[in-house]
């Protein structure tokens, strides 16, 4: 037995799962950020015994630890954000009053920008001070 579905309906469905795709692509950025940040972090550690073995140790002083747990907690803050964004949405479409994402896209955008431009000064850095 098969179930018609209006058109009104079968648009809902698709939006619906639009909007689920959207989420999971949102979690795949901010899972990849956490991982990212992760490496970074371990990066410093590694950097920072290869200093100590090679008598050099003051030259590194933990930046990429703080780099690496502000990439993660990035990640953090997007997943949550892409929870909110998703559960709003839902209700929109729900509702038929749909309004395409305002600050926190530019918020983001902020932030990952920021963060792009500290690790690029800080590898210029760590690449000198070798």
């Amino acid at each position: 037995m098969t179930a018609s579905i209006s058109p009104s309906e079968s648009s809902k469905v698709t939006s619906h799962l639009a909007n689920e795709r959207t989420f999971l692509a949102w979690i795949r950025t901010s899972i990849s950020i956490i991982v990212f940040g992760f490496v970074v972090a371990k990066f410093g550690i590694t950097l920072r015994e290869f200093l100590r073995v090679q008598g050099a140790a003051e030259h590194e002083s933990g930046v990429s630890l703080i780099i690496g747990v502000g990439f993660i907690a990035m990640g953090i803050f997007m997943a949550l954000a892409a929870w909110f964004r998703y559960q709003g949405t839902m209700r929109r479409i729900e509702t038929g009053d749909f309004r395409p994402a305002g600050a926190i896209v530019t918020v983001l955008t902020v932030v990952a920008a920021v963060f792009g431009i500290i690790l690029a000064v800080y590898l210029i850095y760590t690449a000198r001070a070798l």
